[in-house]
């Protein structure tokens, strides 16, 4: 059974000190270093926030700069291109000007040797007639 005397109170009293005591020397310093991780944990997430969003930020910026870069280059490949297709034109344009007229010259080049071998068949047309007749009938005329 229990007694009540003065080691109840002797017991409570070191309880009270044990408990003291206790809280001095293991619960403060164990919470304090608790609260200390706590809190470099916490600046090391809002670190690592900053430095997302530094990171997204900077993204943008060569995110909209590639794309600028990107729409320049095609402005300038399509003003090359443009420029390559009027000069290509051009000299197609000149060639067949050139063909043209080459034809041109040979067309009456040929239309005058046409004509010429035309009139010196009419002039030797009676000959060839009389002799090609001859021929055929087997007698001169």
């Amino acid at each position: 059974m229990i007694t009540m005397d003065i080691t109840l109170v002797i017991q409570i009293v070191n309880m009270f000190v044990l408990m003291f005591l206790l809280n001095a020397i293991i619960y403060k310093p164990v919470r304090k270093i608790l609260r200390d991780r706590a809190a470099k944990f916490q600046g090391m997430n809002d670190d690592v926030a900053k430095l997302q969003d530094n990171a997204s930020r900077r993204q943008e910026e060569v995110d909209k700069k590639m794309a600028l870069a990107s729409g320049k280059a095609k402005s300038a490949l399509d003003s090359a291109r443009a420029e390559a297709q009027a000069a290509g034109d051009e000299k197609i344009a000149a060639i067949k000007a050139e063909a043209d007229s080459e034809k041109d010259t040979q067309l009456a080049e040929v239309k005058a040797q046409i004509v010429s071998a035309g009139k010196e068949l009419q002039a030797n047309l009676d000959g060839f007639a009389t002799a090609m007749a001859g021929k055929i009938l087997g007698r001169s005329l």
